[in-house]
């Protein structure tokens, strides 16, 4: 109930009781003006209208719908599209923008709006102009089908392990599941100063401190797959990732695992993973090596982006080295410490829907992955198809 209709109530109360309107103002501590108004109210229409008051009553609102729709759809256009350099609004910046063309455009009280009173507004439409995120568009018409293969893959790994969590040895011929992926531009950059560590019980500094300058020595690139049955990680470090290393990749696999396993490979659709040179080697090892491709733009199927984001938490945020041989001699070491103890990926995410008794592995996985280039005993088999990649036309 709202105060002013308990207030009202009370006051038709106490006069029915034959208290003085001073009696009833004193009482409800309020004026006795309002006790008047509302025994006036009564004496001409009845109860119901001394407790409740007329619709439409009040001071009309400063800002009207009509500004307020005008305000959203503003919010809804980048800057740029009205001739300015910056990408999003920022709170002053668009402040100052409906500010400038709100009389032009019919809606002269926003004028002289303020930034609160815009903020306000925004917040109740429930859109935020001044920040960004990010998604990723499906580009690949097989998305879903291509996702349903990776599953299919890890739900096989699921089913090597019992209830426990142990492996369970194979049966037959050994099949070695790995995530691989590369992690390029990883820069080795040098201070130009000491850090300062730590000082114990004080507020001047309670991190350490680092000099704003530094030098940049140069990038590497890591090729990196996990073993999905084991844990373990295999690192490659490289002043690049073309071809040539994918191909230097496969044959530290391929000098890793016993001869006669076979080595499949969760992987994006990157050229160097389908190019003619790749091909060329494998046709030197064929039955050796079995591919599963991500879809486009469904990198973050591949578990071994979990292991980057983590080393980049651990171990590459911040790091500061003397040289690019002292980056690539840490990136080494870090793969030995987390060899050490191993820990096997394990994925979650639509896991349920995966029935393996309604799947053929065989139709999944490629044995060739550059149809062109492969060998007279690999040209009938499964590769996957080529990918146009167009880019986006820059109009000057």
């Amino acid at each position: 109930m709202e105060i002013r209709v308990y207030q009202r109530a009370r006051i038709l109360l106490l006069k029915s009781e034959g208290a003085s309107n001073k009696a009833i103002a004193d009482k409800l501590d309020i004026g006795i003006s309002v006790v008047k108004r509302c025994l006036n109210k009564f004496k001409e229409n009845g109860v119901e209208a001394s407790l409740r008051d007329n619709k439409g009553r009040g001071r009309k609102a400063e800002i009207t719908d009509d500004d307020i729709t005008w305000v959203i759809s503003k919010a809804c256009q980048k800057p740029k599209d009205y001739g300015y350099s910056a990408e999003f609004w920022y709170p002053m910046s668009f402040r100052k923008f409906i500010n400038s063309i709100a009389e032009t455009e019919g809606h002269p009280r926003m004028a002289t709006v303020a930034e609160t009173t815009l903020r306000k507004i925004l917040s109740n439409a429930r859109i935020k102009p001044f920040q960004v995120s990010y998604y990723c568009e499906r580009r690949d018409p097989e998305f879903d089908a291509k996702m349903h293969d990776v599953l299919v893959i890890y739900k096989q790994i699921e089913m090597q392990f019992d209830k426990d969590g142990k492996l369970i040895p194979f049966e037959k011929d050994a099949v070695h599941t790995l995530s691989y992926d590369e992690k390029p531009g990883i820069q080795a950059i040098a201070t130009t100063g000491e850090d300062r560590p730590p000082i114990p019980n004080t507020d001047k500094s309670n991190g350490y401190q680092r000099d704003y300058e530094y030098v940049r020595l140069g990038t590497l690139s890591l090729l990196a797959a996990i073993d999905l049955l084991s844990g373990e990680a295999i690192p490659l470090v490289s002043e690049t990732h073309k071809s040539s290393d994918f191909v230097t990749f496969l044959k530290k696999l391929d000098e890793k695992y016993p001869k006669g396993d076979m080595i499949r490979i969760i992987l994006d659709n990157h050229s160097a993973h389908t190019s003619k040179e790749t091909q060329e080697y494998l046709n030197t090892v064929s039955g050796r090596f079995e591919f599963v491709f991500t879809p486009k733009h469904g990198s973050w199927l591949n578990m071994i982006e979990g292991f980057f984001s983590k080393m980049t938490k651990q171990m590459l945020g911040g790091i500061r080295v003397e040289s690019k041989k002292e980056l690539e001699d840490r990136i080494y070491r870090y793969f030995d410490e987390i060899n050490k103890e191993p820990v096997p990926y394990k994925w979650t995410y639509k896991m349920d829907t995966i029935d393996l008794s309604q799947e053929d592995i065989d139709s999944i996985v490629y044995e060739v992955v550059n149809a062109k280039a492969a060998s007279a005993e690999n040209k009938n088999k499964k590769a996957p198809k080529t990918i146009s990649r167009k880019r986006k036309s820059i109009q000057n």
